[in-house]
């Protein structure tokens, strides 16, 4: 979990926080600096790149949620997407989770094993179970805005705890109590959704800080000179399987925030194809 930084003054502010907050600019500056100029040949690298990944969630995106929501959705899930991959691979540089304060007396300096760790000075966003489940919770508002904005309150409803599948009157009436049961435990698996989604990212990234942190490590009790070329190479394999993972985790969280969507919002279509 996340720790609070030493200075009285900013108690509010934690070690993940912080990365955020820094992640957000630095998404904000490359942004400004890929808009700025812009034109229908892109002028610079940034506005490449910057194009690149919006047409590329764009696609994709519209194939989950179809072409009327895609325009509605976008901003949100794209936003989500570069957050969570950027904060990823910025939790990944050296000293993040590795520098903070150490010994009895909390001196600075790096932290060579979990025994020596009181607070880092910079930790992942996403190895703070604070922000992704933020991050789900402000998903599950925004879903249901978008599936009452779509399908309407009262098509919502009938969508949980309707019959399905075409049935007859006197048929669907007998299984009517069967189809609200369902309804429920439909309702408790939405309602665990914030869970599951934050608990994935979470996890995840919590488990690989905690792999790379425990495999330098590893040279902890030989001579100076092994102890830091074992630090340096034992995590190598690691460090490039977590820059992947940073990158499927991040595809992971938008896409299912899109399955989500396309849930809920499609069954209209759907039951207008079975009558």
């Amino acid at each position: 979990m996340s720790a609070k930084l030493l200075t009285p003054s900013i108690s509010w502010l934690s070690n993940s926080l912080l990365v955020s907050v820094i992640v957000a600019g630095l998404i904000l500056f490359f942004a400004r600096r890929a808009t700025k100029s812009l034109g229908l040949v892109p002028a610079n690298t940034p506005q490449n790149l910057f194009e690149f990944i919006v047409e590329q969630l764009y696609e994709t995106l519209e194939g989950i949620v179809g072409k009327e929501l895609v325009g509605k959705v976008l901003p949100f899930l794209c936003t989500l997407f570069i957050f969570i991959v950027t904060a990823n691979w910025f939790g990944l540089l050296p000293g993040v989770g590795t520098i903070g304060s150490v010994g009895p007396n909390g001196e600075l300096g790096p932290l060579r094993s979990a025994n020596e760790i009181a607070i880092p000075l910079l930790r992942p966003s996403n190895a703070d179970l604070n922000m992704t489940f933020g991050m789900a919770l402000v998903f599950m508002f925004l879903w249901l805005n978008w599936t009452m904005q779509t399908v309407g309150f009262k098509n919502f409803m009938v969508h949980m705890f309707g019959p399905k599948g075409g049935l007859g009157k006197a048929m669907a009436l007998g299984l009517l109590p069967i189809f609200i049961f369902v309804g429920f435990i439909e309702v408790i698996s939405t309602a665990f959704r914030p869970l599951s989604l934050s608990l994935r990212l979470y996890g995840n990234i919590y488990a690989g800080e905690t792999l790379l942190h425990t495999m330098s490590g590893l040279g902890d009790k030989l001579p100076s000179a092994f102890s830091f070329l074992l630090s340096v190479l034992a995590p190598l394999p690691f460090y490039f399987l977590e820059i992947l993972v940073a990158l499927l985790q991040a595809l992971v969280f938008t896409l299912l925030c899109a399955v989500y969507i396309r849930l809920s919002t499609s069954h209209d279509d759907e039951e207008g194809h079975e009558h």
